[in-house]
């Protein structure tokens, strides 16, 4: 990793629904370009972890630092422009593919980049032919790699995962692992990953693992 500076910082992070205990003082650090993944047995609160860090859920207890500040003092617009977040079932909207991968342009009021478009969907082993494809011509793997890409057009500081590959079969996971790597290399993002893939778990610089009891 080529920089030390701290991008994340969970502090005694707990969440409860009711008096059911899901997460239980989570502690951990993320910087640039590091690959850090996130394992443990169904139902331990591994995807409400990735939610909380998105800010699509509070925690009930601790505080969640990034770059050095507490980040309730950041807008949620400011905040999700710099964490991005990738569901196991890609949340793909509208009628095409181009509706899809336009949207962060429209959102920061730029005009579309269609060169950077058609760039990244040869990255991604994509045709440009594919931007007028409606989205429920797609297959699961195009599907997962349009998300990515709409993700990751103006990119972020942190990338979340959950789950991405597990429904891909081995050609698109390895596409899509690649592609990762690449973006943690050369781009300095740092990556949270839940997985249960054992090829992704050999490549990762550290592995949170996650109980019932949760402690971490």
């Amino acid at each position: 990793m080529e920089s030390t500076a701290t991008l994340l910082r969970l502090d005694k992070v707990s969440y409860r629904i009711d008096n059911k205990i899901i997460l239980d003082n989570i502690n951990f650090e993320l910087q640039p370009s590091e690959f850090k993944l996130i394992t443990g047995p169904s139902g331990c609160g591994k995807s409400t972890l990735l939610k909380i860090v998105a800010s699509l859920l509070s925690p009930t207890n601790g505080s969640i630092f990034f770059e050095n500040k507490d980040y309730l003092t950041l807008s949620p617009e400011e905040y999700r422009q710099q964490v991005s977040y990738c569901t196991q079932t890609p949340m793909l909207f509208g009628e095409t593919v181009y509706d899809n991968l336009k949207f962060p342009y429209f959102l920061r009021k730029l005009p579309v980049d269609d060169k950077k478009l058609v760039h990244d969907l040869d990255y991604f082993c994509l045709p440009e032919s594919i931007m007028k494809k409606g989205i429920n011509e797609l297959s699961g793997g195009e599907k997962q790699r349009i998300s990515l890409i709409r993700n990751l057009q103006f990119m972020p500081k942190i990338l979340l995962l959950d789950e991405i590959t597990s429904a891909l079969d081995e050609n698109n996971k390895t596409k899509v692992n690649d592609i990762i790597h690449h973006y943690v290399k050369d781009q300095n993002l740092a990556v949270l990953w839940v997985t249960h893939d054992q090829n992704e778990i050999k490549h990762a610089d550290d592995v949170i693992s996650l109980s019932s009891h949760n402690d971490a």
